[in-house]
């Protein structure tokens, strides 16, 4: 134990907690993108191979305050298509992390956020194509996968959202318990196939409590925004997402 706590970087920890506040206060806001706004950083500052694991431990942790913050919102049909699918999705992944090259998938990803922008013509239009219940099911799966490799895609889901009629609290609300039981089944996979492990915990849990913290401050802005607004900055985050992939993967 000595040793572990020996190996950690105590300006590392300062500087997860108050990215991990920044970004999820921002994330609160415009209904996600903060994980992936600090990819980068942790990409810097770990190194690629742990950020995914680092990551969604931190925005795990946050989570049970959002859920408390937005419980009455949530949409509870939208949870049972989605939930079940994405924990098998999520086992599944933990194995594939150390053998799949996500390159190639970040990029993917990556063009589709870019391209909300012209779907909604640039925040114009409510929804941009139809979306039925039961298209939650293969994104579950699909969606948790892809995230467990990568680290971070919840915008990617945000046009199913919208598209489906969910609005700010509503839609935070429900992403917010579909990603929470997702998140249980990703860290039970990164813990069993050994990628998360010794100091990753300690940095995960200062990421954690900083999101924590972004979560209860981007509740009070969020309440006295427009929909018309919050649909703006939906757009626009999903947009810097998908360059901040782009880019991670080209640079």
């Amino acid at each position: 134990m000595v040793e572990l706590f020996q190996e950690i970087n105590i300006l590392y920890l300062i500087v997860l907690f108050f990215a991990g506040l920044i970004a999820f206060t921002i994330s609160t806001v415009s209904g996600g993108g903060g994980a992936l706004i600090l990819v980068p950083l942790l990409n810097f500052m770990l190194g690629t191979s742990k950020t995914a694991p680092v990551l969604n431990l931190g925005t795990f942790i946050g989570r049970p305050a959002r859920l408390i913050l937005f419980w009455k919102y949530i949409n509870w049909n939208v949870f049972w298509y989605y939930v079940p699918a994405a924990l098998l999705g999520a086992f599944l992944a933990g194995w594939f992390f150390t053998r799949v090259d996500s390159y190639w998938l970040q990029i993917l990803v990556g063009l589709f956020l870019i391209s909300t922008v012209f779907q909604y013509r640039f925040g114009k239009k409510e929804k941009s194509f139809p979306v039925k219940l039961w298209y939650f099911i293969p994104l579950g799966f699909i969606v948790s996968v892809l995230g467990t490799i990568i680290g971070a895609l919840g915008p990617i889901l945000n046009p199913f959202y919208l598209n489906l009629g969910l609005d700010k609290e509503e839609l935070i609300a429900t992403k917010t318990v579909n990603s929470f039981f997702l998140g249980i089944a990703q860290i039970g996979s990164y813990t069993f196939f050994g990628l998360l492990h010794g100091d990753l915990w300690i940095y995960g849990i200062a990421l954690g409590l900083g999101t924590v913290a972004g979560n209860i401050l981007g509740k009070k802005f969020l309440s006295k925004m427009k929909s018309s607004t919050f649909r703006k900055l939906l757009i626009l985050f999903m947009v810097v997402s998908g360059i901040l992939l782009i880019y991670n993967q080209l640079k």
